[in-house]
This record gives structure tokens, C-alpha cells and sequence, in this order.
């Protein structure tokens, strides 16, 4: 619009000749300043989107195509042009091409594991699968555009970035990175030697475990209470089943005494009857028959000698 009007300008004043000369530098300053700054008014906006750890979110709606990059990996500045020449297709085609870098937003590269560069991940409404195909930008669009991705296992909602699991290695990364700049801060700005850095880092994950350990003792009490602090009939039942062990404990020792001495008297019983019958009657002399007969035995027989008795006086 801009170079229309300063174009409009410059064909009145080539109608009108007879302006003055001040007024004609004065349109041919303006045509100039127009003209230079409309390509920087009219330019296309940057048709390749950043992802950070503040907007990641925004993946998880549309369709994606995502690059994770590393400024020093040669293999990822090889492919920035293809994926700026892809980008420049992707709102034609209804995708959005974001990259990421690992170096400057680590949470990142732990929500999504990455373990070689570049890597490319494919997103449609939240459901993300890892990209193996050739890096060229025609065949970025056929997989796009052809929808090739649908052959692709998607990655598993336990190993997705917005899980439990891809929260807890996000929060390592940061910690991870956090811990190097401050080692590289101590290191380098403060001039402290490496070894004072790791003696301080070593005291601190030394103290942070303690602290951790008696917070989870703590959390653990409260959940659950310890029974011997829980009230007095816990040591009334105690004492009880103390003691009832106790008395069946001499109860079963008294037994046992008792089937003890129960097991020696029929010893000695055996044992006397087994010398009687070796040595006989106490004077030395053999036991009268009958001696070793149960007494219903010895019984019947007085009974019928006496009647033989009887028998013999009658005749």
C-alpha cells in the first residue's frame, strides 16, 4: 500500500512538471523511505515455531512435526535448511514445524528422552511417534501429506511426555543443568578449583539425603502410627499375652515332667517283674505256680481246689 501511494506520488509530480524543485526532493525522499521499509513491513512471518519448556504444552494440540537440535552437531546443521525449506510448507498444509535445542531447554530433552541428534518427532493431538524416515524435504511432506505416519507404533502413554514418569526425568534434566552452571559458575567466575566445587556438591547431596529421610520417617509415623504409642491397652493386651504364654509354657513343662516319671515307674515295674521271675521268692526259693497268674486266674483256681477238697471228704 505503501509503495502504491509513494508510486501515485511520483506519477502526479511527473504530470506536473512546473512544481518546484524542493518539492520534488521531498516526494523522491518519501518514495525512498517506503519503499525501503515495506519489505520489512510486508515480510512472512517466520513460518518455523520454537518450542520451550513454558509453551511445550501447545504440541499436544494439532498436528506437529518437531526437530530437536544442537548447535554443535554437525549432522543437525546439515539438515536446518531442508527443515526451513519443509517449514515454509507447513502452514499450506496445515502443520506446524517447530525445532527445539536441547542445549537451552534440557527439560525437554528429558520429557522426551532424546539420545541422538537430530531427532524429529510427529504429533497429532497428543499422540507423539518418533520419525525414521529419510531427511529430505520431499520426504517429510509425502509423510505428512500421504499421512504415513499412521503405520508408525505410537509411543506408549506411560512413556509420553505429559505422563508421571516424563514429568519426574524433566525435573532430573533441570536439576542435572542447574548443577553444571553452578559448577561452571563457581569454577569459572568465582575461581574456585574443580575439587572444592565436588566437595560442596558432595556435602549438599549428603545433607539433602538426610533431610529427605527424615521427612519420609516422619511421613511414615503419621500414616502409620507406631502401636506402641497408640494406647495403654496395647500394653494391657501385651502383658496378657505375656503372661498367658507363660503359664502355658509351665503348663506344658509340667507335663512333660509328668509322662517322665510316668515312663520310669513302668521301668521299674517291668524291671521287678523280670528279676522275680529270674530270681524267685525273696527267701531264695522259686515262686509257687501260679505266682505270675492275674488274679481272676489264681481266683478260679483256690476256687476249684477247694472244691476238689470238698469232693474227696464227702467219699
Amino acid at each position: 500500500m505503501a509503495c502504491l501511494l509513494a508510486s501515485s506520488s511520483l506519477v502526479s509530480v511527473m504530470l506536473h512538471p512546473k512544481r518546484p524543485k524542493k518539492h520534488h526532493a521531498w516526494i523522491h525522499y518519501v518514495f525512498l523511505v517506503v519503499c525501503l521499509a515495506s519489505p520489512t513491513v510486508l515480510a512472512k512471518p517466520d513460518s518455523l515455531k520454537e518450542v520451550t519448556d513454558g509453551n511445550w504444552e501447545e504440541i499436544l494440540t494439532g498436528e506437529w512435526m518437531i526437530e530437536f537440535y544442537a548447535p554443535w552437531c554437525p549432522a543437525c546443521q546439515q539438515l536446518q535448511p531442508v527443515w526451513k525449506e519443509f517449514a515454509d510448507w507447513g502452514e499450506d498444509m496445515g502443520v506446524n514445524i517447530a525445532k527445539v535445542d536441547v542445549t537451552e531447554q534440557p527439560g525437554l530433552s528429558g520429557r522426551f528422552i532424546i539420545t541422538s541428534l537430530p531427532t524429529i518427532y510427529h504429533c497429532k493431538d497428543g499422540v507423539f511417534r518418533k520419525y525414521q524416515g529419510a531427511r529430505t524435504k520431499d520426504d517429510f511432506l509425502s509423510y505428512v501429506d500421504e499421512q504415513k505416519w499412521q503405520a508408525v507404533e505410537p509411543v506408549s502413554s506411560w512413556l509420553g511426555p505429559s505422563s508421571f514418569l516424563m514429568n519426574s526425568m524433566s525435573a532430573l534434566f533441570k536439576l542435572s543443568m542447574f548443577i553444571r552452571r553452578c559448577h561452571n559458575y563457581m569454577t569459572e567466575q568465582l575461581g574456585m578449583p574443580v575439587w572444592g566445587s565436588y566437595v560442596i556438591f558432595g556435602l549438599a547431596t549428603l545433607f539433602s539425603g538426610l533431610a529427605l529421610g527424615l521427612l519420609l520417617v516422619f511421613i511414615a509415623d503419621f500414616v502409620f502410627p507406631s502401636r506402641r504409642f497408640s494406647s495403654q491397652e496395647y500394653y494391657q493386651k501385651k502383658q496378657t499375652m505375656e503372661q498367658a504364654r507363660l503359664i502355658q509354657r509351665q503348663e506344658d513343662e509340667h507335663e512333660a515332667d509328668g509322662e517322665e516319671d510316668d515312663d520310669e515307674e513302668e521301668e521299674e515295674d517291668d524291671d521287678s517283674d523280670v528279676w522275680r521271675k529270674r530270681r524267685g521268692s525273696p527267701e531264695g526259693r522259686p515262686e509257687p505256680k501260679g505266682q505270675g497268674l492275674s488274679d481272676e486266674a489264681l481266683r478260679k483256681r483256690v476256687v476249684g481246689n477247694r472244691g476238689e477238697e470238698d469232693e474227696e471228704e464227702d467219699t
